[in-house]
């Protein structure tokens, strides 16, 4: 049970260990909860948190959580009464670095800036890619961006993976990205995602409402899960029907970590190519998920104005659908 926490949203975390995941996910700097009795506190502090278990046992390790205000080893076993203290160690400052990589910019003005992501490329910097990322590109091109984010995502409204391409909308000031964040927060900005999957669908159209949170068995992976998880919304119509293939338009109404490839893979049609929610056997020999941010839709954040962007199709994904056809 939560008794207490500290808010320390869009902080840097690095230093504590945390891969892009952990790092995009923690949510405050000092917790104090109670445990289930005789409970490991590693797993304990691993369940409540939902970092992974090496994430935590560094914590411990740096007496960072205290039971009852001392220091444990991971394998204390929770007594009746005991108050466990989790601190975060502060974060490191960082910032991101301007490099002179090209943008393929779709449109701009003086608060938004709409670009096409290539797959490949990463979003924003984290480890191990603290490099080469769209961030380090946006930073070289613009004079501003919105620091609501952070140092290190500076402008960075939503995300798509890495190899995922298509529409992002950046902002170039906090008041821009106050109003396109709150469009995201009411569901009101339109996304939608060009994607190939495994199997013939039969049905035209469709929803996945299932609640998606990390996966109990592997921390890097997301899941349909119902505990220590969010809502999670997907719609999804048939364009086109192959041999064992199906292509696909998909609609976020939500837009949970990986969602679109967990869903997919939660409804036995995962994502051709995707090396982590797929088959291990990569039948069509290609490197990265066929899914494409396609569409963009949002309300201008100044003037109102209804805006409405496409991507075409990037060549290995449209050479593979030509295949097909």
């Amino acid at each position: 049970m939560l008794i207490d926490s500290t808010n320390n949203s869009g902080l840097d975390y690095s230093d504590c260990g945390l891969d892009e995941d952990e790092h995009e996910h923690i949510s405050s700097c000092e917790q104090v909860f109670e445990l289930p009795e005789g409970i490991r506190l590693d797993l304990g502090v691993t369940e409540v948190l939902e970092k992974s278990r090496s994430f935590v046992q560094g914590l411990i390790t740096k007496e960072c959580v205290l039971v009852n205000g001392l220091a444990r080893k991971a394998n204390y076993k929770i007594r009746q009464g005991d108050l466990v203290k989790v601190i975060i160690p502060a974060p490191r400052e960082s910032s991101a670095t301007p490099e002179n990589i090209p943008l393929e910019i779709i449109y701009e003005d003086e608060d938004v800036l709409v670009v096409n992501k290539p797959q490949g490329m990463v979003v924003h910097p984290a480890p191990g890619a603290w490099t080469g990322t769209m961030v380090n590109a946006l930073l070289y091109h613009c004079d501003n961006l919105s620091g609501i984010n952070g140092v290190l995502r500076p402008g960075i409204v939503h995300r798509i993976d890495k190899d995922t391409s298509g529409i992002l909308v950046v902002a170039k000031n906090d008041f821009s990205h106050q109003g396109l964040a709150a469009q995201l927060k009411a569901h009101s900005m339109e996304r939608k995602y060009l994607a190939l999957v495994h199997g013939v669908m039969t049905e035209p159209s469709g929803t996945v409402d299932a609640p998606i949170g990390r996966d109990p068995s592997d921390r890097k992976r997301m899941a349909v899960v119902m505990h220590n998880s969010k809502q999670a919304v997907t719609h999804y119509t048939v364009v086109e029907r192959f041999g064992d293939t199906s292509y696909l338009e998909v609609c976020l109404e939500t837009g949970r970590t990986h969602q679109i490839r967990v869903h997919m893979a939660y409804i036995k049609h995962p994502i051709i190519g995707d090396p982590v929610y797929g088959p291990k056997k990569n039948q069509f020999g290609i490197q990265g998920q066929m899914l494409h941010a396609a569409h963009l839709g949002f309300e201008h954040p100044r003037n109102g104005s209804w805006m409405s962007f496409e991507s075409l199709l990037p060549h290995k994904f449209a050479a593979l659908l030509g295949k097909m056809r």
